[in-house]
């Protein structure tokens, strides 16, 4: 997969709560909201924006603490995240929002989603914070391997080996490990660039503690049992990408929310574990485009029907 970003040295900046995000903003017409997780950036959708760049307006922040972002003094819980995105979107005055979503920022987007579902277009979601994972019963509830993951990354010795240690971002670390193919050492250069310090790190070592296992964090076991019995209701038009063996969306993962969501089409990509935008970026670019298009022809010819 390239390393190289067309849209290295075009970051615009806006101020949200009181910090400066950096955002990818190209294209016009309705928006399509790229939201990244922990703990990359915008830098993630860099080969796979090209694809929506002539059918909408493609923009993809740096969440705070991230990227290009500023990393202000907070405890970069999911609550504190979240007015960053909400105030993002309404600085911009984005209406009509097709929402593509990894990791957290599918906690953060479909979070949104729920509350502002009169403002969604569609939803695109790879690699989620959604069921039949998340929210976890227990870490013995979990795949073995995702288990003893997540019991260290929520334990006493989290802190030392993920913010001190910085096993999230070296090279060999846990970046690395989410990924198929071999990451090239300029792309892991670009992750690592905004998380150099201890201090840098605070937000990537507070995320994985955000993940809802056993009812806590409860607030966030709440926000996220609202948002998966939501895309269970909801007709909003709705594209799940999955690969083998996968994360936190398994082949399985398809299977369940086919049998429940009302809109639901789902895409396998092939091999992939959690950063599958590393993985299968062109085929995921390739599809949204496709399901774009569609959703909009649909879309003209309901409102041509209704003249």
């Amino acid at each position: 997969m390239s390393p190289k970003s067309k849209y290295a040295n075009n970051y615009k900046f806006i101020k949200v709560q009181g910090s400066k995000m950096a955002y990818i903003d190209e294209g016009t017409g309705d928006p399509i909201l790229f939201l990244h997780g922990q703990p990359t950036s915008s830098y993630l959708w860099r080969n796979i924006m090209p694809h929506l760049e002539k059918q909408g307006r493609v923009i993809a922040p740096d969440l705070i603490g991230f990227g290009k972002s500023d990393q202000p003094n907070i405890d970069y819980t999911f609550v504190s995240h979240y007015p960053y995105v909400e105030g993002f979107i309404k600085k911009l005055g984005l209406k009509n929002i097709t929402l593509v979503l990894h990791d957290w920022g599918s906690g953060l987007g479909l979070h949104y989603a729920r509350l502002h579902a009169d403002n969604i277009k569609a939803i695109v979601t790879m690699e989620s914070i959604i069921d039949p994972v998340i929210p976890a019963k227990s870490y013995g509830d979990m795949r073995e391997d995702l288990g003893k993951f997540f019991t260290m990354a929520q334990g006493p010795k989290a802190k030392k080996i993920i913010q001190e240690d910085n096993a999230w971002l070296k090279t060999g670390g846990f970046l690395d490990a989410f990924i198929l193919r071999p990451l090239d050492a300029e792309a892991l250069s670009v992750y690592q660039a905004s998380h150099k310090t201890v201090k840098s790190r605070k937000q990537v070592y507070q995320w994985p503690k955000e993940m809802p296992i056993g009812k806590k964090p409860k607030v966030v076991y709440d926000i996220v049992t609202a948002y998966n019995k939501w895309l269970e209701e909801t007709d909003v038009p709705w594209l799940f990408f999955y690969a083998t063996p996968g994360v936190l969306n398994p082949p399985a993962a398809a299977d369940y929310w086919v049998a429940r969501a009302k809109n639901i089409e789902t895409v396998f990509i092939g091999g992939g574990l959690h950063y599958v935008q590393e993985d299968e970026p062109y085929a995921i670019g390739r599809a949204i485009a496709d399901f774009y298009r569609r959703i909009n022809k649909k879309a003209k010819r309901l409102s041509e029907g209704r003249k």
